[in-house]
């Protein structure tokens, strides 16, 4: 009886642990639905699709504003542009009026002064029929005035800013021909390689515009795409139409499309800017005469402009009396006048061409062109 009492007791027992034990499994089991995963994170881009029946609210699309146009630039005046040609030419040229006053002021003016005089004109590319002519008009001139004054010594620099005017040539007729006889005013503009023609070009064409005349410019020169990219920029800054071709594009017939364009909407001024080409290239130089032939099927040529770079000195002359030779060149453009201390060059070419110097280039800057004025420009060599 005992026994079978301990047995019952045990088996309870037994009992009693395993179903204690079962809980204790049953309460540490992790739900299937997540036993053997870690945490992820589910992005936008793997969500699915929603059920077919699920209603999806519109999200309205986002307005796409266009960019605003660029703000046109305003370029400045004429009267602004010389007062910064005196500015910068008295920087850059001053030591030639200094280097002549020095001279002209010493108390004894004998043959080795007048030497130094001839030296210092000579190098400043005047040349030598200009300077023979303006040292002999100031030994005569300080001879026959110091003597007429009881031996007072007469006003050196008012004598030598006289001559020099004089020699400049303020009578030369120096406006541009913007407008023709019922035809939009054509300017062709030419020059060799690296002489800053497309800049000129550019730059002429903002010197109109803040004169509120309208203009088209023809970008001609169509063997460098980078030449035609440049006037592009030029034109989009003021707004101004470009006329262009493709890449090898003949020219001619750009040249012609743009002067057409600009007669069918009356515009005032058709400016067209040509390849650089080398003066010794007969080929080329007569494709720049065909140029002008084209043009002059729509309407005249009223303007030719040479660029010639000012720091090439007496090599600048040779190029610019080949350039007349092919399209008769009416005017000169002088760039990087501000950066040589040679300003005789203006006298030289103008001499040697017979036609004046009508714009002067003055540095980098978009407005760093100004009409060339002969009293500004001697009074700067002066300071």
């Amino acid at each position: 009886m005992a026994g079978e009492t301990l047995a019952l007791i045990i088996g309870i027992a037994v009992v009693a642990i395993a179903l204690v034990a079962g809980l204790l499994t049953t309460g540490r089991r992790r739900p299937p639905s997540v036993q053997g995963r870690s945490t992820d994170v589910i992005s936008p881009s793997k969500a699915a699709p929603p059920a077919a029946d699920t209603a999806v609210a519109e999200v309205p699309a986002a307005t796409v504003e266009a960019p605003p146009a660029p703000a046109l630039e305003r370029p400045e005046s004429t009267a602004s542009r010389l007062v910064r040609l005196r500015q910068r030419l008295a920087s850059s040229q001053g030591a030639l009026g200094r280097g002549l006053l020095g001279l002209l002021s010493r108390d004894k003016l004998d043959e080795d002064t007048w030497e130094s005089i001839e030296d210092v004109l000579l190098t400043a590319d005047l040349g030598v029929a200009p300077t023979q002519q303006v040292v002999t008009n100031l030994r005569t001139r300080l001879r026959v005035e110091g003597g007429a004054k009881s031996g007072e010594r007469p006003d050196v620099r008012a004598v030598l800013r006289e001559e020099l005017i004089a020699l400049v040539d303020p009578g030369l007729d120096r406006r541009l021909a913007v407008t023709g006889d019922g035809n939009p005013g054509v300017l062709l503009v030419v020059g060799v390689n690296g002489a800053g023609k497309t800049t000129t070009v550019g730059k002429i064409a903002r010197i109109l515009v803040a004169e509120d005349r309208s203009v088209v410019l023809g970008a001609a020169d169509t063997f460098r795409a980078a030449a035609v990219d440049q006037l592009a920029t030029w034109g989009e800054r003021v707004g101004v139409e470009v006329v262009r071709g493709g890449e090898g594009t003949d020219p001619a017939s750009v040249a012609f499309d743009a002067v057409k364009s600009a007669v069918d909407r009356g515009i005032d001024t058709v400016i067209v800017d040509t390849a650089g080409r080398l003066q010794n290239k007969a080929g080329l130089m007569d494709e720049l005469g065909k140029v002008k032939r084209v043009i002059e099927k729509q309407a005249p040529v009223t303007e030719v402009l040479l660029v010639l770079d000012a720091t090439t000195g007496q090599n600048g002359l040779v190029q610019a009396k080949v350039f007349s030779e092919v399209v008769d060149v009416t005017g000169v453009v002088l760039t990087k006048l501000d950066g040589s201390a040679k300003g005789g060059i203006v006298v030289a070419v103008q001499q040697q061409l017979g036609v004046p110097v009508k714009l002067v280039g003055l540095g980098e800057g978009p407005d760093d062109l100004a009409p060339f004025d002969a009293a500004a420009f001697v009074d700067a060599l002066l300071g």
